[in-house]
């Protein structure tokens, strides 16, 4: 079954990608760095229980800009990676921070309970919020983002890693989709256009 979602989601990606964006590709001509996808009708229906046991959808943080990571507390690389260099983004925004929402959401809710992602997602900084559901909601949810995850290795025990898209989708202070961040995006080129959204770009 998620062997098909993620074949299914990554044609969707391509098109959904292609079809939001400039003519030009990624963010040429909008002043963006990070590829507009303004107009996206990507993920409207998020809804999640956050790691203090609260159920939270992107209406919640109305205001600020939001961003949306997907990814796994046990993942060896690409997570922590991501929440450093968003914990870095924080640092370079200074007070216009407080205006902005990290959400990371797992896509391995087997074996990130609450309790761990309120450790986990919090160390890299108190702001940041963890979200999870059961596997059928993170599996919607995942389809409602066109985003792809699957297990490897020992998929019927605990020891497997889970492959998933790496990307970072990004809602302005209205609440629209506007941008995608590839991963290892610098934090420089990152904060940068967030303040441009936060400006009312």
């Amino acid at each position: 079954m998620i062997t098909l979602l993620r074949r299914s989601i990554s044609a969707c990606v391509v098109l959904g990608v292609l079809a939001a964006c400039s003519p030009d590709g990624g963010g040429g001509g909008t002043g963006f760095a990070s590829t507009d996808i303004t107009g996206a009708r990507y993920g409207q229906t998020l809804r999640l229980t956050d790691h203090r046991g609260q159920v939270r959808s992107l209406a919640d943080y109305r205001g600020k800009v939001v961003t949306i990571f997907f990814g796994y507390t046990q993942c060896p690389d690409v997570c922590p990676t991501n929440l450093v260099n968003m914990t870095e983004v924080m640092r370079l925004l200074g007070a216009q921070a407080e205006r902005v929402q990290v959400l990371f959401v797992t896509v391995d809710p087997e074996r990130d309970t609450q309790e761990l992602l309120a450790q986990y997602v919090p160390a890299f900084d108190p702001r940041f919020v963890g979200l999870y559901g059961d596997l059928p909601t993170t599996l919607a949810v995942a389809k409602d983002f066109k985003v792809f995850f699957q297990k490897q290795g020992d998929a019927q025990g605990k020891a497997y890693t889970v492959d998933h898209s790496t990307g970072t989708y990004v809602f302005d202070p209205q609440g629209r989709l506007r941008l995608y961040v590839k991963h290892g995006e610098k934090p420089e080129t990152i904060a940068a256009d967030l303040q441009k959204l936060l400006a009312g770009r």
